[in-house]
């Protein structure tokens, strides 16, 4: 066997860089004749190594000497396609040829399907055409090396964005998803690439309606959804898609971006709540200025009645109880009124969430039992301590209890209560009726004040139960569907 050991250094011909090229050739013969063929003038920038075995070959390889790779099909017991396969696995990106004595189709597929940059047969070569598949060869590596950059760069800025960016089909059916995607959604991406992204809506419609507009128009731009992640909270989203197009302006798939707008929309829901209990603050102590100056006045003279009447008789005494109990009323109900606008004082303690939802049960389990209702409940074994406000929930509670079962019909009521940790920083209570459920038209209004879908009340329960909740840092969320039920989710930071 003859080989030469390579120079490393970069010589130029003519301003020529010289190419490096070693043959893998177990036939000695084959060798001779393919050095004459580089010997040709075209050729005299190219600088030929010779090895005959197939392990010597791939350490020559997996050393990265060369710049071009001529291999022969047959190696002894082995194959160039498994010395091809084999260095690809390693990493070797330098372009690779194929020899072989016969023309051989599946030959020349296997090849190309293994990425070998040419494939030639030993009697039809000659200089001109080994020159030529060397150089073609080296500049088809140049360009998927660059391409292979761009696509690490992007690939990088893909995986690192901040942003949720996702590919998909024309179905938008996921091909790829960035990490940012897994956290938002709770999903791994293998799960996301084999889902159907209507599992992920929580209304079909939006995805129909974005599929179609994305189709129409080929783009959408900050479509909002509500989108459930695999926990099954829910998220308030901001989808922008668009399509890339092939060279005839086709679209061939679409890449999308989103953007979790749920701490945002809370936010701006939080300011329009407290605009509106700022006003109804003002509201009430205008009310209350207005009204109980009258009605103390009211009050003295009913109990200077009362005592210049002296001993009554029972249609006296059944008018004064009324007007004293209705003058009681009014107080009461401006009293409300007042403190269900104004921001809480809170005693927050470490208290157990599990005790504090057991303490306000046993207000309304009386209730439950005469309506021949079923109540279940199921407490979190993990500990649920938290800074709370014990005599203010139990009023939160109790409110939301009451309208549960009030909501229901009697002997078909069941009423669901869970507790639960949701991570180290934050505990939750869910509570589930199925009641006739809320119109949409009025879900948005639930804890505006003075609104009530009752005939009675004055529509103040759920706004100070909402006023406590924010004063506890907490949010407070409901999902209601008529006929089936609604389900309020109540989380507090620990």
């Amino acid at each position: 066997m003859t080989t030469a050991t390579p120079d490393l250094q970069i010589d130029v011909i003519d301003n020529q860089q010289l190419v490096r090229v070693l043959l893998v050739e177990d036939d000695e013969d084959d060798y001779i004749l393919t050095r004459t063929l580089m010997s040709a003038p075209e050729n005299r920038n190219l600088r030929l190594d010779w090895v005959e075995g197939y392990d010597e070959a791939l350490e020559r390889i997996l050393a990265n000497d060369y710049d071009v790779y001529l291999v022969d099909y047959r190696l002894g017991q082995r194959t160039g396609i498994e010395l091809i396969q084999e260095a690809a696995r390693a990493g070797c990106h330098s372009p690779m040829i194929l020899l072989t004595g016969q023309d051989d189709k599946s030959v020349d597929y296997s090849a190309m399907a293994i990425g070998a940059a040419d494939y030639l047969v030993k009697g039809r070569i000659d200089s001109q055409l080994l020159g030529r598949s060397i150089r073609y060869a080296l500049r088809q590596a140049e360009s998927l090396a660059e391409l292979l950059e761009q696509e690490n760069k992007y690939r990088s800025l893909f995986e690192r964005s901040i942003d949720a960016i996702f590919v998909a089909d024309q179905s938008m059916h996921f091909r790829d998803v960035n990490p940012s995607v897994e956290q938002l959604l709770g999903y791994t991406r293998d799960e996301l690439l084999k889902m159907n992204p209507a599992r992920l809506f929580d209304q079909f419609d939006k995805l129909r309606e974005m599929r179609f507009s994305v189709r129409e128009f080929s783009q959408i731009k900050d479509f909002e959804a509500v989108l459930v992640s695999k926990q099954g909270r829910k998220r308030i989203c901001l989808i922008s898609v668009w399509a890339v197009e092939d060279a005839n302006g086709r679209p061939v798939w679409f890449q999308g971006i989103v953007r979790d707008i749920t701490e945002q929309k809370k936010a701006q829901q939080e300011l329009i709540i407290a605009e509106k209990l700022t006003m109804t603050g003002k509201l009430a102590r205008s009310i209350a200025h207005e009204v109980r100056n009258p009605l103390t006045n009211l009050s003295l003279a009913l109990d200077q009645l009362v005592d210049e009447l002296g001993e009554q008789n029972e249609d006296t005494q059944l008018y004064t109880d009324i007007i004293g109990r209705n003058v009681e009323r009014i107080g009461a109900l401006i009293t409300d009124m007042l403190n269900s606008s104004k921001p809480r004082e809170l005693d927050r303690r470490p208290q157990d969430l599990n005790d504090i939802v057991r303490e306000t049960l046993g207000f309304v389990t009386d209730r439950i039992k005469l309506k021949q209702m079923t109540l279940e409940t199921h407490f979190s074994t993990q500990d649920c301590t938290a800074n709370l406000d014990r005599e203010q929930l139990r009023i939160a509670f109790t409110n939301i209890f009451i309208n549960a079962v009030e909501s229901m019909e009697p002997e078909h009521g069941r009423l669901v209560v869970r507790t639960m940790c949701l991570d180290e920083s934050q505990v939750c209570v869910i509570i589930e009726d199925n009641g006739g459920g809320i119109p949409p038209e009025n879900l948005q209004r639930l804890f505006d004040p003075f609104f009530t879908g009752k005939q009675s009340g004055m529509g103040l329960g759920l706004t100070a139960t909402q006023n406590i909740v924010n004063s506890h840092k907490g949010h407070i969320d409901v999902d209601s569907h008529v006929g089936i039920g609604t389900t309020f989710r109540l989380t507090f930071p620990k």
